[in-house]
């Protein structure tokens, strides 16, 4: 996936916690010696299994499966990347990769750019706290929603035509 790091979670046993050169190897997560039998290496560092864990949900990422995610100087199981920065990590409205340090705009499960984020009638920017529509995956001002869903309501029936109204 573009705009993130994939890190691979491998425990390491057997040989033992040490350096090639001898040394304990020390944890990224508290910074301590690692003397236990199994260690986590992930994102070019290693880790206690129970430090290495995902920032948002907290969860021991070496118990949940053998990837983790690192962005925005987070690092992160699947569920919490895809929840915070989409499944893509590209924006929902011109499909171009969304960086780290950006803020976005979220409705539906989709990720935008906070400039992407504009009505599909009129193209006006929509603002946190703004009210819309998103309709059939396209995003509306409120006035613009209000006349399509009235125009629907009015004329004859839209063959699909599945409102819902989200405040921001």
């Amino acid at each position: 996936m573009q705009g993130q790091r994939p890190g691979v979670v491998s425990s390491r046993g057997g040989g033992g916690p040490m350096t090639d050169n001898g040394s304990v190897k020390k944890c990224a997560g508290c910074g301590g010696k690692i003397g236990d039998r199994f260690l986590l290496h992930a994102l070019d560092r290693y880790w206690h299994v129970a430090c290495l864990k995902c920032s948002c949900c907290q969860a021991q990422l070496g118990d949940i499966g053998s990837s983790c995610f690192s962005k925005a100087g987070m690092i992160l199981c699947k569920t919490d990347y895809i929840r915070l920065f989409g499944a893509s990590g590209a924006c929902n409205a011109c499909g171009q990769s969304i960086p780290a340090n950006e803020f976005v705009m979220r409705t539906q499960g989709n990720v935008y750019h906070v400039k992407c984020f504009t009505c599909f009638t009129c193209r006006y920017q929509l603002s946190p706290g703004d009210r819309y529509h998103f309709v059939n995956g396209r995003i509306f001002c409120e006035q613009d929603g209000t006349n399509l869903l009235k125009g629907a309501a009015e004329g004859p029936p839209t063959q699909g035509l599945r409102p819902q109204h989200k405040v921001c």
